[in-house]
């Protein structure tokens, strides 16, 4: 019996992966990459419709293990070290399962990520299980969603909507020493990136002084329009509590913009002068 049981896994698998392609899949699947860190996450999953079905302790029972989406399990991929609602997830692929619940749900990465639904899932290979509360969502969604929202360089969050379900699950990563060292160490070769330093400098409330001294030398890259220069010496100058430089420097910029016909840095310059006349 158990020997059937795997060879119609075998079958239904082969039949997804070759024969139903000469028809459209009822479930259709979808890849979303989202750059993350200094690395991306990579989600392959399959979208069934809920078609006027009950889905959540129906179709798809509270309290059991699900694939989190149809066909082939549910696979993230993390290029780099995260972490996913305050727990610590190494680089790798995973299987994500989900376990339904009226009130609670529990989400499952598991270290055998190319399963066949959650047939032969095994709790022995879970890596991780954490709890997240649903949350009711106002309109029902027709189609099983993933989709990453309020992404910035070291958080973002990944919801899950379905019907009239929504989950949210928080990331974060750590990568500032990492960053830093990369740009202490590119300061010591020949191609020094002034830019991108001041950049992250201004981003993360780092050092102003070391920043404002790149942020001079800007004005110096080959190529180089003035109007970027001014803004980021004049963002830089207003962080470091420089008021009236700050906005000196903006209207420099702001005459270069006009001179450059772009509206774009004529506001961008504009926003320094009023933020340091606040």
């Amino acid at each position: 019996m158990k020997n059937f049981f795997f060879l119609m896994l075998a079958v239904l698998s082969l039949s997804f992966n070759g024969y139903s392609q000469l028809t459209p899949h009822p479930s259709t699947s979808q890849t979303i990459v989202q750059e993350f860190g200094l690395g991306s996450i990579t989600l392959t999953y399959s979208r069934p419709n809920t078609k006027g079905r009950k889905i959540f302790g129906y179709v798809e029972p509270y309290d059991k293990v699900w694939r989190t989406g149809a066909n082939s399990a549910t696979v993230i991929k993390f290029s780099d070290d995260v972490s996913i609602e305050g727990h610590k997830v190494p680089a790798g692929e995973y299987g994500l399962f989900s376990v339904p619940g009226e009130k609670q749900w529990t989400i499952i990465l598991s270290k055998k990520p190319q399963q066949w639904g959650a047939y032969t899932y095994n709790e022995s290979d879970d890596f991780l299980r954490f709890v997240v509360k649903p949350i009711k969502l106002q309109e029902p969604r027709e189609t099983f969603t993933f989709q990453f929202v309020n992404v910035y360089p070291t958080s973002g969050e990944l919801r899950l909507l379905w019907e009239n379900t929504s989950l949210v699950m928080h990331l974060t990563c750590d990568i500032d020493a990492r960053v830093m060292a990369r740009i202490d160490s590119a300061m010591q070769t020949d191609k020094k990136p002034y830019y991108d330093a001041v950049i992250y400098y201004w981003n993360n409330s780092k050092d102003m002084t070391k920043a404002l001294e790149w942020a001079k030398e800007i004005e110096k890259i080959p190529g180089m329009p003035l109007m970027v220069a001014k803004l980021w010496i004049a963002r830089v100058e207003l962080k470091k509590g420089d008021k009236s430089t700050a906005i000196a420097t903006a209207q420099e910029g702001i005459k270069a913009a006009t001179d450059a016909k772009s509206d774009e840095y004529i506001r961008l310059n504009k926003e320094v002068i009023a933020e340091a006349n606040k």
